[in-house]
């Protein structure tokens, strides 16, 4: 996929020139300037909104320092603010903004390309509105969708909807492009513009059923009659409606190590911030219990474990240690493991929207909530999920086997299920923290030690994100009620989906 890349930057630059045949005596011709367009083609629209939702949705600010440390997926050795719930006003202010202009711009393709009869790119803009969507409800609980983004239409303070009303809507939007897709005959845009799949309108197809299985588990346990009719749709007909079947179909965005402008983000930070982040106790511990052979690929061993002469050493044997996630204090750097280099350090890596091990959990939950799945066990595709986590790791066949028959052997336990999920989806921190929420995995999950004394009558990590700055100020009439349920900052009213009971 990355040999696309190099045409992709130009893509995202090139506008329509304007061609001037003649002179005229019209003023507003004459200051009409060729260099300046005032529209681009959409098919560049959409490679920019897919370059910006990676960039700014899957970096160390929107993802890293909040979700995957409320989810377990990482801590920080220095600037522990985040972790601790210090969080900055004017990074909410931006998260907030940025998703929106993507939404804004995935619309504008949508309908241009509605106008034009494309197809195929009207539905991959309908995914990607509904992809960014469910990252804002499911970050914010209650927010602006169906008037959101409609400045052209006068609409400048748009009115709140509910998770309730929202989930419901989503699905909808992605049985219409599961449905479009049926009849879509040439590519999505071309093999330069877009950046996720290059053009093939299957893997969009099956991104897009695929997202309807992971919103349909999750509102299982409080729409059971909309989730079960969606997973059931999806699964009964799979010539009709397929998802991700191996890892090629892996919706990754992948960044470019010999470009300084399209660095992965979170590698990029890790260039000159070696120090900040590392791993997590909770899901280093847990491997360690387990054998997980994924964990040397997740994580670095500690500094000290390679340092002959050092009190970890022992041969040069690996060893993996995490640390507090929240702490009130820094630890010696040097006891600690790092995020590896296929997570963390490699500028070429990728932001994942979606893997197929994912799938295949939802495929497997499912199975265990009685729907009709098609013929396949929970067993098998809890399997072929770890199988896939594997796969996608490099984990030799031999490792992964070994793996499936000792810790990770199927036990019919749902808890065990969304374990392995959870470490499966590593590095989605949306999802990961979404999945902690739903179902209280991992167990071994606490709030944050480090805490500001305001945070103290709390009992597990945030609930959501703060409503930013903004909203208050300028759509403050539509934004208040659902303030008003917010509590100090990230807990409150618990999202739609989150039935855990003794959690504040």
């Amino acid at each position: 996929m990355k040999k696309y890349m190099n045409n992709i930057i130009a893509s995202l630059l090139i506008m329509s020139a304007l061609l001037i045949t003649g002179c005229t005596d019209s003023f507003e011709d004459i200051n009409t300037d060729p260099d300046r367009p005032v529209e681009a083609p959409r098919e560049n629209i959409f490679a920019q909104a897919l370059y910006w939702t990676s960039y700014t949705l899957y970096d160390r600010w929107f993802a890293q320092d909040e979700p995957m440390t409320f989810c377990g997926y990482v801590s920080k050795m220095n600037y522990i603010d985040e972790a601790k719930y210090q969080f900055r006003p004017g990074v909410q202010d931006s998260n907030w903004r940025y998703l929106y202009e993507s939404v804004v711009n995935f619309r504008d393709v949508r309908e241009r390309s509605l106008a034009s009869g494309d197809e195929a790119l009207y539905n991959a803009a309908l995914v990607m509105e509904v992809h960014l969507f469910q990252i804002a409800t499911d970050r914010w609980r209650d927010v602006p969708c169906k008037e959101a983004g409609k400045l052209a239409e006068g609409i400048l303070t748009p009115v709140y909807d509910t998770q309730e009303e929202i989930y419901p809507d989503l699905l909808a939007k992605l049985k219409e492009a599961a449905d479009g897709f049926i009849i879509v005959t040439g590519d999505v845009a071309n093999a330069s513009t877009d950046l996720l799949f290059h053009g093939d309108s299957e893997k969009w197809q099956k991104y897009c059923n695929s997202l309807r299985l992971r919103l349909a588990i999750r509102i299982s346990e409080v729409s059971p009659a909309l989730a079960k009719e969606t997973v059931e749709e999806v699964l009964g007909n799979p010539d009709k409606y397929p998802v991700m079947e191996s890892n090629d179909d892996n919706a990754f965005f992948w960044w470019l190590a010999g470009n300084s402008a399209y660095y992965e983000p979170i590698a990029d930070v890790y260039r000159t911030r070696t120090l900040e982040f590392c791993a997590p106790d909770v899901m280093v511990d847990k491997m360690n219990e387990n054998v997980d052979p994924r964990i040397g690929v997740y994580f670095t061993p500690t500094p000290s474990s390679q340092i002959e002469g050092d009190a970890d050493y022992d041969d040069g044997k690996p060893l993996y240690r995490g640390y507090t996630i929240g702490a009130a204090s820094s630890p010696v750097t040097k006891n600690y493991s790092v995020w590896g280099y296929k997570y963390g350090q490699d500028l070429g890596g990728f932001s994942p929207y979606m893997r197929v091990a994912e799938v295949y959990f939802h495929i497997a939950e499912a199975a265990m909530l009685g729907y009709n799945t098609r013929g396949i066990t929970a067993e098998e595709a809890y399997t072929k999920a770890i199988q896939f986590s594997m796969e996608e790791n490099e984990v030799s066949t031999a490792d992964a086997e070994a793996y499936l028959a000792g810790p990770g052997k199927f036990t019919g336990d749902i808890k065990q299920l969304w374990y392995e999920e959870w470490v499966a989806m590593f590095k989605q921190g949306m999802e990961g923290w979404s999945l902690y929420r739903r179902t209280g995995v991992p167990e071994e999950l606490y709030i944050a030690p480090g805490r500001a004394a305001k945070y103290e009558n709390h009992n597990v990590p945030p609930f959501r994100s703060p409503y930013p700055n903004t909203e208050r100020n300028l759509n403050g009439a539509n934004n208040a009620p659902f303030e008003a349920e917010v509590v100090d900052d990230f807990w409150g009213k618990q999202m739609w989906w989150d039935t855990r009971t003794g959690v504040y």
